[in-house]
């Protein structure tokens, strides 16, 4: 290096060093600490700016409850909630000591001896807010009172600056006895009780006062997450959760010694009592409100928030139509039905849910006999299975997939599959051979009389040519639920758990071309303090129209001369499909016309515990299979919905044919049929077909008639089995009757 370079080098060096040394005298520790403890003044200056600004203020709105109002879409009143709130304050002095301890040792140890407040969950808290991790936590029991009684529960800085304050001045104002009392008196317990008292009445129909220590430890528990932690319905992982919480409370009470250990060793977790309806949900309306409320949870608003009150929930439900389902369902079922003198009868519930294919609301739903006889939804329940109404899922992802058989055949409306009963699945590692419905074998057919007799061997195949995880991919892009979803060969019954609102958002979906149907019931939430954003009932394109048509098309022909011709009448244009579960336990009729998607189910359950039993026998019919009273319901209710029927026409647009091999015998795949009815020898075979034709035509017999054409099926001949879609009418019923069920349907008769 040359002198000139080294020069170089050393100024450069000596400029780095005044650098470096102007920032070490501006960043000295003398002056970094000295700026900390400036800023530590500052904020307790503002501290104590705060804490003499504010003040301990009056009671909030959650103290001073307001009603809730639940409108009918024309704005009429549908239910009142929260008029005299079910809540009633006692003196601490009523509840035993025993159980006060619960709430101390679940909430907070430290509530005896702390000032009010707990400054690290407090920052802990804050901290989780700035970094939106929800709810804060870490407050003392004072706190939560405050929250509960002076403030809002908004997670908000602002709100939990003014909790820590207004705490420090109750503690200091107040006993810890009163503190006590008016936290057991404000919290929220779940099943609309606010207050121990009521709380004690809802879980175990008992008066405060007469609450032991480990029923004390579950309602202590119940506060961190009332709706989660309800026994009666939690899942298991939320049932596993409060019992160690319960168990964490009592063992915190032998550490404070307030429980002794031994008697800790005894105690058992008590299963609270199953929650009563609130007054006014009688009938149909508890089930609405209901359906209303979880959908309101998925958007944010929350039970706490509910319980405030001050809110007017308008739904989507329409009135008049609401009230002819409820018609529909007792005449077409509930008039039939003997309740009391026949068991099979005893154990029948409807559900059903309809939807406006144009924008996703759900404008009626049924939900059982009555929600205070019957708590649970049977239009939202997920616990029994959709059956045949699943197959065309099936074939809607064989059209978007573009699928092809075996025979590297395009599937559509008329390729050709073998009928034939227990015929195994080609193609799959998992084997499967299904039954077709009394063990009848049909031969070759088209997909459009394979949807129409729901014959299962058809479809089994189908989902084996598509692939299992296909089918599963459209039915979740459908709307379907990702519950008890194998993707097995099986699916193809629908052995899935899905309920009639599901069903209704995919058969919606197919209504509305493909489009993603979301049904969504609640139309507007108003509150003075916050708005919110109703469900997006219109999504994306999930499947392609043409797929979404092409289905249609063929499910037309199900109710013009398949299982759904219980549903067909000259007052609408309808396309559906029939389905009855494994065993008879559940059937349904999925169904619908350009202006209205309907899905209406029975299900057998046992009176005792909800066990699922078989429908076979309802009315003294024999098999209830959805082509019965599920179709029958359904046409009623939709034909008076429609106003005695509509002219509308489905648009459908490039429905998809399909391709069909000429079969040298009747079954491609080798397979032996069980007793056909028709035995495939006698059928001859078919000339090339164009995939624009319709069924081919042999050269010695009549074609097969296409679907508008196809003979009527004599109930006798084609009753429902385990996975199958259904007939044309309950057994016992001759072809006449049948045929002449739609004259029934008028609102009336």
């Amino acid at each position: 290096m040359g002198r000139a370079d080294a020069r170089r080098a050393q100024q450069r060096g000596a400029r780095r060093a005044q650098k470096s040394g102007g920032i070490r005298r501006l960043f000295t520790w003398r002056k970094m600490l000295g700026a900390f403890f400036v800023f530590c003044l500052l904020i307790m200056g503002a501290f104590v700016a705060l804490y003499m600004y504010v003040d301990i203020p009056k009671a909030n709105a959650l103290a001073e409850r307001q009603s809730n109002v639940y409108k009918y879409s024309d704005g009429s009143v549908l239910a009142r909630t929260g008029d005299g709130v079910n809540r009633q304050n006692v003196d601490l002095a009523e509840v035993p000591k025993d159980v006060q301890h619960t709430f101390v040792a679940a909430e907070n140890k430290s509530f005896y001896q702390d000032k009010g407040v707990d400054l690290k969950g407090t920052a802990r808290g804050i901290l989780n807010t700035l970094t939106g991790k929800g709810k804060q936590g870490g407050s003392t029991i004072t706190q939560q009172y405050v929250k509960n009684y002076y403030l809002t529960q908004d997670p908000t800085i602002s709100r939990k600056l003014k909790e820590l304050v207004i705490s420090l001045k109750v503690d200091q104002r107040y006993e810890k006895s009163d503190i006590l009392a008016g936290y057991i008196n404000t919290s929220y317990y779940g099943r609309g009780a606010s207050g121990i008292q009521a709380a004690a009445q809802a879980y175990y129909g008992v008066d405060a006062k007469d609450l032991d220590v480990s029923q004390g430890a579950y309602l202590a528990a119940l506060l961190q997450a009332p709706s989660q932690y309800d026994w009666a319905v939690a899942s298991p992982t939320g049932k596993r959760l409060v019992k160690e919480r319960w168990g964490y409370t009592l063992d915190n009470m032998v550490e404070m010694h307030w429980l002794d250990k031994a008697k800790r060793d005894t105690l058992k977790f008590p299963v609270p009592d199953k929650p009563k309806p609130a007054p006014g949900m009688d009938g149909q309306t508890g089930y609405l409100v209901e359906a209303a409320n979880e959908e309101l949870k998925k958007q944010g608003i929350t039970a706490e928030m509910r319980q405030a009150g001050g809110w007017t929930f308008t739904l989507n439900i329409d009135k008049k139509r609401q009230k002819q389902l409820e018609a529909s369902v007792d005449r077409q079922l509930e008039s039939k039905l003997d309740r009391k003198g026949n068991k099979v009868d005893a154990t029948v519930q409807a559900g059903a849910t309809s939807v406006d294919p144009k924008t996703g609301a759900v404008v009626a739903l049924y939900g059982g006999v009555d929600y205070v006889k019957h708590y649970v939804s049977n239009a939202t329940r997920r616990d029994y299975q959709p059956a045949s109404t699943f197959k065309p899922l099936v074939f809607a992802s064989a059209l978007e997939n573009e699928s092809k058989t075996q025979d590297g055949d395009l599937i559509g409306v008329n390729t050709r599959y073998d009928g034939t009963s227990k015929r195994p699945v080609v193609g799959s590692d998992t084997p499967f051979a299904p039954e077709n419905e009394d063990n009848q074998s049909y031969g070759d057919v088209t997909v459009q009389t394979a949807m129409n007799k729901s014959i299962n061997s058809v479809f089994a195949q189908m989902v084996v040519d598509v692939g299992p995880a296909a089918v599963k991919k459209t039915a979740l892009a459908l709307g379907l639920p990702d519950k008890n979803f194998p993707e097995r060969p099986a699916i193809t019954l629908g052995t899935m758990n899905a309920s009639t609102w599901d069903m209704a958002g995919a058969y919606a979906t197919l209504d509305n071309h493909g489009k993603k149907v979301t049904p969504f019931i609640v139309k507007s939430a108003v509150h003075r303090d916050r708005t919110v954003e109703p469900v997006k009932g219109i999504g994306d394109q999930v499947i392609s129209r043409k797929s979404a048509d092409t289905v249609t098309s063929v499910l037309e022909g199900v109710v013009k001369s398949g299982s759904g011709r219980a549903a067909n009448t000259s007052a609408y244009e309808a396309a559906g499909k029939t389905g009855t579960s494994e065993n008879n336990k559940a059937a349904l009729f999925a169904g619908y016309t350009p202006d209205l998607t309907t899905v209406v189910a029975l299900f057998g359950e046992s009176p005792q515990g909800g066990t699922q039993v078989s429908l076979t026998g309802t009315a003294n019919s024999g098999r209830a299979n959805g082509g019965g009273f599920p179709a029958e319901i359904w046409a009623d209710y939709t034909l008076g919905a429609l106003n005695g029927g509509s002219s509308n026409q489905f648009d459908l647009q490039d429905v998809e044919r399909g391709q069909a091999t000429v079969p040298n015998t009747p079954s491609n795949t080798p397979s032996a049929p069980e007793s056909p009815t028709q035995p495939p020898s006698q059928e001859p075979s078919r000339p090339v077909q164009s995939p624009s034709d319709g069924p081919s035509q042999p050269t010695s017999q009549s074609p097969e008639p296409p679907p508008s054409q196809t003979p009527d099926v004599p109930p006798s001949q084609t009753p429902d089995v385990p996975g199958d879609g259904g007939d044309p009418g309950r057994p016992g019923n001759s072809n006449n009757v049948v045929s002449n069920n739609v004259a029934n349907h008028a609102p009336g008769q």
